[in-house]
């Protein structure tokens, strides 16, 4: 059974797969930091510095929430990305069949969890009073919303893992339009605030998925699933679980680190939260690269995996290295020019003091993280090409690697040394994560290469 809409990565040249499944999720994850971008730069320009600096405290909370469920949904493609690349299209549809009832059961359990305890989060992470009600309204409602933010993200990585990575960018461009739309009509017409903000996000992450949902229905027959395919199974559940809880769990490890770094932050006052999240705003887009390389190499993985290609996996990393270089470097000249205009996006420019106050900050933060984005590439890379090995659960260790050092910073080093501390933090994460994935990656490749061989073997008795 084939499907036109599908890509097959088992054969080709890597580089030129690589960079036509990649390309797209460039600019996928552009516009899906164009979601949060319009949000932060409305906020801080319409409802003030103690509004923008409410909001960038939910950051890592944000993360770590949303991180679980990306990371969950994440894992669930990975199996469909090896079964498509063993052209086993009746385990793949099982695997989605369960999919549906573990992705369901997760949405709902962590929303009914998080919008109880959302109040009592944020005095654990010492909001300060003055941003405390920002913070709450914006975070209440996207917590509210991580039903549709799954939706959108279990059938965008379903489509990844058929090879389709264009289709989740045209929805995504198409639902960032409607993001900027509803932040107008609801911040600047209804007067509802930072929670116009955040109705206007779950509003378009809903739209998104429902794009995804109607398209896969007409598309890709390949996914239509019978009754059977729904009958829940211990052997794919397990699987599922094994794949997607790991992943989950290693953005939520490493959010730990990023709310006890946040928690250090909120104690410096307003004026470097909002230098923080103005800093990462910019930061995360412009490491998209780095994360698109990320999911490419976890569906190059898993879709060579299945089809006992395991040289060409080696190869695709060799090939991403070069890519995140470059691309490493072009950003870092970029923001050595522009980082500190960048920032004033999101800061009301007629506000001198605070521009004069927030701005080097923003712009010191900027710099010292873009100088160590190739440990950043590598820390993607790697630990994505070994989930997509199917070791899901040794990636996890990376995530700890990162939650050791942000905490340390955060708990030890800010409270001392103030802001400066705090920009060598994720630096000092990434760093740090590298020296485990780096034997552990080629720990991986050697066993898969064990195994593949050991097969071989056996199909040759056989014979």
């Amino acid at each position: 059974m084939s499907d036109t809409h599908t890509r097959d990565l088992t054969t080709g040249s890597p580089m030129r797969l690589i960079l036509s499944f990649m390309v797209p999720l460039i600019f996928g994850l552009l516009f899906q930091q164009f979601y949060s971008m319009v949000d932060t730069i409305v906020v801080g320009k319409f409802l003030g510095v103690d509004a923008l600096a409410g909001v960038g405290s939910t950051g890592s909370i944000n993360f770590l929430v949303l991180g679980l469920c990306n990371g969950v949904c994440a894992g669930f493609a990975i199996p469909v990305a090896q079964k498509f690349g063993q052209k086993d299209y009746d385990g793949l549809r099982r695997f989605v069949g369960n999919m549906v009832w573990l992705s369901c059961i997760i949405a709902l359990a962590v929303t009914l969890v998080t919008t109880l305890l959302c109040r009592r989060i944020l005095v654990w992470m010492d909001t300060p009073e003055d941003t405390f009600a920002y913070a709450y309204d914006y975070i209440l409602i996207i917590f509210l919303g991580i039903p549709a933010t799954m939706l959108y993200n279990l059938l965008s990585g379903i489509l990844r893992s058929l090879g389709d990575s264009r289709t989740p960018l045209v929805f995504l461009i198409v639902c960032s339009l409607l993001n900027v739309l509803l932040d107008i009509v609801l911040i600047l017409a209804l007067k509802m605030g930072v929670a116009g903000a955040g109705w206007a996000t779950l509003l378009s992450q809903l739209f998104s998925g429902g794009l995804c949902l109607y398209y896969i229905s007409r598309k890709f027959p390949i996914l239509h699933l019978k009754r059977d395919d729904l009958r829940p199974r211990k052997i794919y559940i397990r699987k599922l679980l094994s794949m997607g809880l790991p992943m989950g769990l290693q953005y939520s490890i490493t959010a730990v680190g990023s709310i006890l770094l946040q928690t250090a932050v909120n104690g410096l006052g307003a004026a470097a939260m909002a230098a923080m999240t103005a800093g990462s705003k910019v930061s995360m887009l412009c490491v998209c690269p780095f994360d698109a390389m990320g999911t490419t190499a976890a569906t190059f993985a898993g879709q060579n995996l299945g089809a006992g290609k395991p040289e060409r996996i080696h190869q695709g990393v060799r090939d991403c290295t070069v890519l995140g270089i470059v691309f490493s470097i072009l950003i870092f000249t970029v923001l050595w020019f522009g980082g500190g205009a960048m920032t004033t996006l999101f800061l009301d420019t007629s506000d001198a003091a605070t521009i004069a106050t927030v701005v080097p900050l923003s712009e010191r933060f900027l710099l010292i993280n873009a100088a160590f984005y190739i440990p950043l590439l590598f820390v993607n890379l790697l630990r994505f090409t070994i989930q997509g090995l199917g070791y899901s659960e040794l990636a996890v260790f990376a995530g700890v690697f990162e939650m050791v050092a942000r905490g340390l910073f955060g708990l030890c080093l800010v409270p001392v040394f103030g802001f400066a501390a705090a920009c060598f933090a994720s630096p000092a994460a990434w760093v740090l994560a590298d020296a485990f994935l780096f034997p552990a990656y080629f720990h991986c490749m050697k066993k898969q290469g064990y195994t593949f061989r050991r097969a071989q073997k056996a199909a040759l008795k056989q014979a």
